[in-house]
């Protein structure tokens, strides 16, 4: 979709794109090459978002665009390189929120719509696609949370992702994982299934992360999208925060509060309105005991704190509690934030100047 216009802001709003790949315990001697091929993957996620924000596309599309990339990429714990659950099933995770509604729908989008989610995914091919469809199809379902087959063919109906044999989602490296996770011989493979899939060395222990993108476009929306496989060896049916509105992910615009912090942000912002969009990841049950995504938004909108502040406040909140992750962020502003309390996160930005720059571990700058 294509959005052609002027921002309703005082301002000219700078597209601005990040993205995450998971968060968790990193492998300090993973190789050098190994490293580059997840630096090079999430390039070319940027890249793909990046393409839909410059030639005038909005966050929507933006974000899915850059999720899909990693969905179709082993590498990431999310579509084709998604874990399994103990039983030796995939069962994924997916969800998208907006700041406001999209302005090029096909059909209109009540502002009130907000995003949806789906969870126990099990055949469409690129579940973010499958989140995107149902949310800019209404009249086909007006609910926040979906799950399984429902949602799948569902989506076949609206414009939604192919889908696919769940053995499409199997590699052997995520299979190797979930056998040892149980304390199981890795061989013999699956029947048929020798081979299937890249075989690509994992720099994370027990890959329990996902993947997501937040787009601000030139219109001023911001876009949240998330997905993934969930915890490696997870209890059949277990639901995560990717799906859960608030704890996992979200995007709000908002007045600022208090008349002179309104009326400064008038002075040098050109608006009255604030916003953000932010997809987390990690040990999602402490993320839904926090509902830490929202907290985030409210810590911003009640009590004024800058987006970097309240992030950093909410992740070392869940660090406390025992909880490990990261997530990435944006606000109407374009200020981006990446705080983690894990050794690292795959991570990235790319602004309108279209240079991607990603980072790994914690004490990385992006570069």
């Amino acid at each position: 979709m294509k959005w052609e216009g002027k921002p309703k802001h005082g301002k000219e709003v700078k597209p601005v794109l990040v993205i995450h790949g998971g968060a968790g315990i990193m492998r300090n001697d993973t190789p050098v090459e190994e490293q580059e091929k997840y630096r090079t993957a999430l390039r070319g996620a940027l890249k793909a978002g990046h393409a839909v924000l410059s030639a005038g596309g909005e966050a929507i599309d933006a974000v899915a665009a850059a999720v899909s990339f990693m969905e179709d990429c082993p590498l990431f714990n999310c579509g084709h390189g998604a874990v399994f659950t103990r039983e030796g099933k995939n069962e994924l995770e997916t969800s998208i929120m907006l700041s406001k509604p999209p302005a090029s729908a096909a059909v209109p989008i009540p502002p009130t719509r907000r995003g949806i989610s789906i969870t126990l995914i099990r055949r469409a091919k690129n579940p973010i696609q499958l989140a995107r469809a149902l949310y800019l199809s209404p009249q086909a379902t007006p609910h926040t949370m979906m799950s399984g087959t429902t949602a799948e063919e569902l989506g076949t109906t609206c414009g939604g992702p192919e889908l696919m044999d769940p053995s499409y989602f199997w590699t052997e490296k995520r299979w190797k994982e979930h056998r040892r996770g149980l304390g199981l011989p890795e061989a013999p493979l699956p029947a048929g299934m020798v081979g299937a899939g890249e075989d690509a060395g994992d720099m994370m222990v027990m890959p329990k992360g996902t993947v997501g993108a937040v787009a601000l476009d030139a219109r001023g929306c911001i876009a949240a999208a998330t997905s993934t496989g969930g915890l490696t060896n997870k209890i059949p049916g277990r639901v995560g925060d990717t799906p859960v509105m608030g704890a996992g992910f979200w995007a709000e615009e908002f007045e600022v509060s208090g008349w002179l912090r309104r009326k400064l942000h008038k002075v040098f912002k050109g608006t009255t309105k604030t916003g953000l969009g932010i997809s987390c990841t990690g040990d999602g049950d402490y993320f839904i005991r926090r509902s830490a995504a929202a907290t985030i938004a409210h810590r911003m909108k009640f009590l004024g704190q800058p987006l970097s502040k309240a992030s950093k406040i909410v992740i070392e909140q869940l660090r406390q509690d025992g909880g490990m992750g990261g997530l990435v962020a944006v606000d109407l502003a374009g200020n981006a934030a990446f705080p983690m309390n894990s050794p690292g996160m795959y991570r990235g930005i790319i602004t309108e100047e279209g240079v991607p720059k990603v980072a790994i571990f914690d004490f990385e700058d992006l570069a």
